[in-house]
């Protein structure tokens, strides 16, 4: 069934069931966009009518769900040319403890701009948390990651002060920090306590990172310790909301209660 000229449908499969066409658009849309990062629509997306055929809905249902992608950033739409992506995300696996350069292996070259990379009195907070004393210095860096000519993250990273000291010394615009800190230690990293939010860009991020004042970031925080449990890297990690997409594979434990 279509509907054209309503700003309700009804939902697939669903006798008697109505819904606004905003919530039908905001579907679709979802299931576009992951189709869209998989690759599996190719460059240029099916014509309106297909969509709409597809979904079982109408092609303003179809058209309001291409513009929030478009306002995304993730498509472009013209006349007689029709609807093509824009832009691709690159993914960034949380199920493996990895840095930037490792995660986008085979994608293009990452390098550094550092910014900054200098001894500084810990914050209480940061010292707490890299189990050095209050008041005793650790390594800070602060470095805009690349790939290719495309800034991606804005990382500000605090490293315990016996291996920081020693990763000053080393290449920080072409190596991943996580690769010094195994080098430099002799240790393998173990885990990793991590927190992800969405925070808007302020004025000066936004400029560093080539986005619009306010646009989405993904902000990494993230505590990694070595395999003997050691802490020895705290970050924060502002990343394009545009550009990366933060992905892993989770499995559901056994219930206590049904150990029980």
């Amino acid at each position: 069934m279509q509907v054209s000229d309503t700003n309700t449908e009804r939902a697939g499969g669903t006798a008697g069931v109505r819904r606004l066409r905003a919530d039908q658009a905001r579907r679709i849309a979802d299931i576009l966009r992951h189709q869209i990062h998989a690759g599996t629509l190719g460059d240029t997306l099916p014509s309106e009518q297909q969509l709409a055929t597809e979904h079982d809905t109408s092609r303003n249902t179809i058209r309001d769900a291409l513009a929030l992608l478009r306002d995304e950033g993730l498509i472009d739409r013209a006349p007689r040319v029709g609807t093509r992506v824009a832009a691709r995300k690159y993914d960034h696996g949380l199920d493996a403890l990895l840095g930037l350069q490792e995660t986008l292996e085979g994608r293009g070259t990452v390098r550094n701009e550092v910014r900054a990379g200098q001894l500084i009195t810990a914050p209480p907070t940061v010292a707490r948390r890299l189990g050095v004393a209050p008041g005793e210095q650790v390594v800070y860096l602060e470095r805009l990651r690349y790939l290719g000519e495309q800034p991606l993250s804005l990382d500000l990273t605090y490293l315990a002060p016996e291996i920081g000291v020693r990763v000053l010394d080393h290449d920080l615009a072409h190596t991943d920090v996580f690769v010094l800190l195994e080098q430099l230690s002799g240790r393998s990293l173990g885990s990793a306590d991590l927190t992800v939010e969405a925070i808007p860009a302020d004025r000066h991020t936004a400029a560093t990172l080539d986005v619009p004042d306010g646009a989405p970031l993904l902000m990494l925080e993230r505590l990694t310790r070595l395999d003997d449990g050691t802490p020895v890297d705290l970050e924060y990690v502002r990343m394009r909301g545009d550009r990366i997409t933060l992905r892993g594979s989770l499995s559901r434990g056994i219930p206590e209660w049904k150990v029980l």
